[in-house]
């Protein structure tokens, strides 16, 4: 039986070569599997497990912070992920790229698929597998498998789709690309679906409570799509559907806050104090504002990746990850710097040995266990990277999708959107969403004069730059960033079509968007040298999307390439 179900969880992309493929036989799928409640339990759980993978998890680092301004390389001995980052670092992404490649979101979706193709059998054999057991497995599977959609089309635009599962060798696997427009309507269509029959979010009290995707999971996917569409579209329907699923979220989390019996004055938002946000956040996990993270135990499962990249590249004795924090978060000001207070506690937090002058800094968060007790961070030293001795393997640290002030963002970042000019009262209401967050970032005894004032962030102009900078402030290397940027960018830009794959707009001979120029000062901003040969290389739309990788395009004659990646054409000239 285990034989079987490593076969199923094997299932490779949907794009791949079905002759290099070991797939499972139909009759032995259905004849051994699929006949009881506990073996729907065991393929919902291997979908999640599929997503804890290394392979995902790097390219969600990657996808997500590196390609910003937030991370930098580490000079270390070359190997396949050195190189491969390089290339991304240079902006000459070759189409054999490491992290140019789908096949483990593939997998996820397979996984998904399977599920929700061979649960509703079960019932009919297994009466303990009730019609609400299946209505729950089937909501986890809709939304997951829209998640990894998302996920895909933010990266590479034009992608495959398909909601069936592939089991056998037989059945067709060279699926044509979509337009991203169409991709996203069907994963929003999955999810108001999944809403409806999702997993209440009080159901669970224990890690299931934000390890498993609820209601508030689903609706914070689904503002995240609508905000990128309509960043996409400068369209303000899409806005605020954005901003009415961020409210059933903070809704949800309000409703489901009991508070301390220490806590005087219960807050607007269930959010931890600045003091205890980092301890309960990173070290302890699956806070009271988590909404869904990955878990992993350290012992059936270590999140190598997140450490390899962010803490030892190799093993216990490595002197970093493969990527360092940009010089941006170890300095205090206006201008470049993050953070413009000493007394913002994620300033020495988030890094380690902050304001120290570095050209780039190891990364604490995610990484220390140790939490900083100081009370008044202001002039506070930040810890030493040598006095870290958290171990290589065995590293319990979960990935965190979605969190409450990732979602009041959001909706913050809609709502200026909406603004129709600068006395509109959604500029006021983003602004005490924005200074809610930071606020409790703040050291209480400087909060009268570090907290953020309105005068200063009146106008619609200044304040889509401040929700920006406090979303990277928060989220910073939560793989948010880049996305945030590509945002910001195709709001400034006009001519995107997202109807229409890049393909089909070089046939037609459409010149290609150009990006926006405060989004690539923004991008390039990390390097120390050469930030205007990089803006260089990321001219167009195209160029902010991964290739698809060759090996790929190999074995699906359906797929077309990237045009900024086509050898055969002038895109070709990209450096």
């Amino acid at each position: 039986m285990k034989k079987y179900i490593s076969i199923i969880l094997a299932s490779l992309a949907m794009v791949s070569c079905v002759d290099t493929v070991l797939l499972p036989d139909d009759k032995t799928v259905d004849e051994d599997f699929w006949k009881t409640k506990d073996e729907v339990a065991q393929m919902v759980n291997g979908a999640y497990q599929s997503m804890l993978s290394a392979d995902v998890i790097n390219r969600l680092i990657v996808w997500g912070d590196f390609r910003s301004d937030e991370l930098k390389m580490v000079s270390i001995d070359a190997n396949a992920t050195v190189n491969a980052l390089t290339e991304i670092d240079a902006v000459n992404i070759q189409t054999t790229n490491t992290f140019a490649t789908w096949g483990c979101l593939y997998k996820v979706i397979n996984n998904c698929n399977i599920v929700l193709d061979k649960a509703p059998e079960v019932m009919e054999i297994d009466p303990s597998y009730t019609e609400g057991d299946y209505l729950t497995d089937r909501s986890q599977m809709l939304a997951l498998r829209a998640l990894c959609y998302f996920y895909l089309v933010r990266n590479f635009r034009d992608v495959p789709y398909s909601a069936k599962s592939y089991m056998t060798s037989s059945q067709e696997m060279n699926i044509p690309q979509l337009a991203p427009d169409s991709v996203l309507q069907l994963c929003i269509k999955d999810l108001e679906e999944a809403e409806t029959i999702a997993l209440d979010p009080s159901a669970f009290t224990d890690w299931r409570r934000v390890g498993w995707i609820n209601r508030d999971a689903v609706n914070a996917i689904l503002a995240d799509i609508y905000l990128w569409l309509g960043s996409v579209h400068h369209d303000a329907n899409y806005y605020q559907k954005c901003v009415d699923y961020c409210d059933k979220v903070i809704a949800s989390k309000q409703a489901q806050h009991t508070p301390d019996r220490g806590e005087i004055q219960v807050n607007e938002y269930p959010l931890a104090d600045g003091r205890e946000a980092f301890e309960e956040l990173y070290i302890d996990q699956n806070a009271e504002e988590s909404i869904f993270e990955l878990q992993y135990n350290g012992n059936s499962n270590s999140n190598s990746a997140l450490c390899q990249m962010y803490f030892k590249y190799a093993k216990n004795n490595s002197p970093s990850g493969y990527v360092r924090a940009a010089s941006i978060f170890g300095t205090v000001g206006t201008g470049q710097p993050v953070y413009t207070q000493t007394g913002d506690y994620r300033f020495i937090n988030n890094v380690f040995e902050p304001n120290t002058n570095l050209e780039a800094y190891d990364i604490r968060k995610m990484v220390s266990l140790t939490a900083l007790t100081v009370n008044n961070p202001v002039g506070a030293a930040g810890m030493k990277r040598r006095d870290e001795s958290r171990q290589y393997d065995r590293f319990a640290q979960n990935y965190i999708f979605y969190r409450l002030t990732d979602v009041m963002l959001m909706k913050a970042e809609a709502q200026v959107q909406l603004a129709v000019d600068d006395d509109d009262i959604r500029l006021r209401q983003a602004f005490n969403l924005v200074q809610a967050v930071n606020n409790r970032s703040l050291y209480s005894g400087n909060l009268a004069s570090d907290s953020l004032k309105f005068n200063y962030y009146k106008t619609r102009v200044d304040l889509e730059p401040l929700v920006m900078t406090e979303r990277l402030r928060e989220l910073c290397f939560e793989g948010k960033r880049w996305y945030d940027l590509m945002r910001y960018n195709f709001r400034h830009v006009e001519g995107i079509e997202y109807g229409k794959t890049l393909y089909q707009q070089q046939e037609e001979g459409k010149e290609f968007t150009r990006n926006d120029a405060t989004f690539l000062n923004l991008v390039t901003r990390k390097y120390t040298s050469g930030a205007a040969a990089a803006a260089s290389k990321m001219r167009t739309e195209p160029y902010l999307y991964m290739p698809v990788n060759q090996s790929d395009i190999d074995v699906n004659y359906n797929l077309h390439q990237n045009p900024a990646y086509r050898s055969d054409s002038e895109y070709e000239k990209n450096y």
